[in-house]
């Protein structure tokens, strides 16, 4: 299992990674972490970097950022006997498999499954295995799980076999809200007849095990607005606790970035600067190494700009040598319903050139295309 974006995943030892960061092969993360700094810039200003995102009131209707819709014509009878035609024809039809999954939404995609299963007798799933194979396989069997069934699937093969890619655990716990991080505790023990936390508990250690461990709780807050006295205290004390201190409580970093709300954690970012002669997210650059800091980053990053967060890993996962399949089938296929256009800007916004340009250029055959497809129209 690799997630493209660490050293144990790409079979470098931490030493070189280390120093990779003085060569040319760390110039475009400089220019990834100088995109986010601007980012914190405009929040220390008081500037918002998405006012289409803007909080003017309640009774607005949430705006949808996903890539995939659904249907409108949308009859299961007749798709799955479609599907049914294609995996059974002599030459699979793979147009129409990808056709039938990137303009169907999930919740008609298990309609599918459903009535395809009382069809032909068999689950659609096993029909997939026997007709496709590697990383295009892979896709469309993401794309027939329930958003929760996936990410529960790829914390658990995370963590399965030899070593663990702590990537992906910090990549799906940070990110979900804790409704979401409830539901997958549920359908992993449903699923696994494990529990998560132990899962984690026997994988993980140290900081970093102690920083997921309280993602799993599922009781991040989730306010949007918080009193400036409060954030002024978690500011004070992340100062105390780091810059003002030899050596780093690291634990105060912990409790303080996994259980506050994005909103809130840019307004102690806000505020660290009257204490501290440094950038807090410096600090937790310069004052953690290792896995720590990588959970206590993409936490940062998330209460920036989630979408930009996403684009840097899909970005990490076709730069140099080699693609990770894997890094780009769960981005792409876990935010088609949630952020993926606003992933697609962001990408464009960062790198120069579209998120489709890279597909095109790493990847090859029905896989590309269906990645393609999933991107959207554009």
């Amino acid at each position: 299992m690799q997630c493209g974006c660490c050293h144990r995943c790409l079979g470098v030892p931490a030493s070189q990674a280390t120093f990779q960061g003085k060569d040319s092969e760390s110039r475009q993360s400089d220019l990834i972490m100088s995109f986010f700094k601007k980012i914190f810039k405009k929040i220390i200003h008081n500037k918002s970097d998405d006012d289409s995102d803007g909080h003017e009131g309640k009774a607005h209707v949430k705006p949808y950022h996903g890539t995939i819709t659904p249907h409108p014509n949308f009859n299961p009878s007749v798709d799955a006997a479609a599907l049914c035609k294609a995996i059974e024809s002599r030459d699979v039809d793979e147009a129409t498999i990808i056709e039938l999954m990137v303009k169907r939404s999930n919740s008609q995609r298990q309609q599918i499954k459903a009535v395809y299963q009382q069809q032909t007798g068999k689950s659609l799933e096993e029909a997939i295995k026997s007709a496709l194979r590697s990383d295009f396989e892979n896709v469309v069997l993401a794309l027939l799980m329930t958003p929760v069934q996936y990410d529960a699937y790829e914390l658990k093969h995370a963590m399965k076999g030899f070593g663990t890619c702590e990537c992906i655990l910090i990549e799906i716990l940070v990110s979900r809200s804790n409704e979401e991080v409830r539901a997958i505790k549920k359908i992993f023990k449903d699923v696994y007849d494990e529990s998560l936390e132990q899962d984690i508990k026997n994988d993980t250690g140290g900081d970093l095990q102690e920083a997921l461990l309280a993602l799993c709780k599922a009781d991040r807050c989730e306010d949007t607005d918080i009193e400036d006295s409060i954030a002024k205290s978690d500011a004070r004390a992340l100062y105390e606790a780091g810059e003002n201190k030899r050596g780093t409580d690291t634990s105060v970093f912990i409790d303080i970035f996994t259980s506050r709300s994005g909103p809130q954690l840019c307004k102690i970012f806000k505020f660290y600067s009257r204490y501290g002669e440094s950038t807090l997210v410096k600090v937790v650059d310069e004052e953690h190494i290792g896995d720590i800091d990588d959970c206590l980053m993409a936490l940062v990053k998330c209460a920036w700009n989630m979408p930009a967060y996403f684009a840097e890993k899909l970005h990490l996962a076709m730069k140099g040598f080699g693609t990770n399949e894997d890094t780009l089938t769960r981005i792409i296929v876990s935010r088609s319903e949630v952020d993926l256009k606003k992933i697609l800007i962001e990408y464009k916004r960062m790198f120069g050139r579209s998120l489709q340009q890279d597909i095109l250029k790493e990847t090859k055959g029905h896989f590309e295309k269906i990645l393609l497809g999933l991107c959207g129209d554009n």
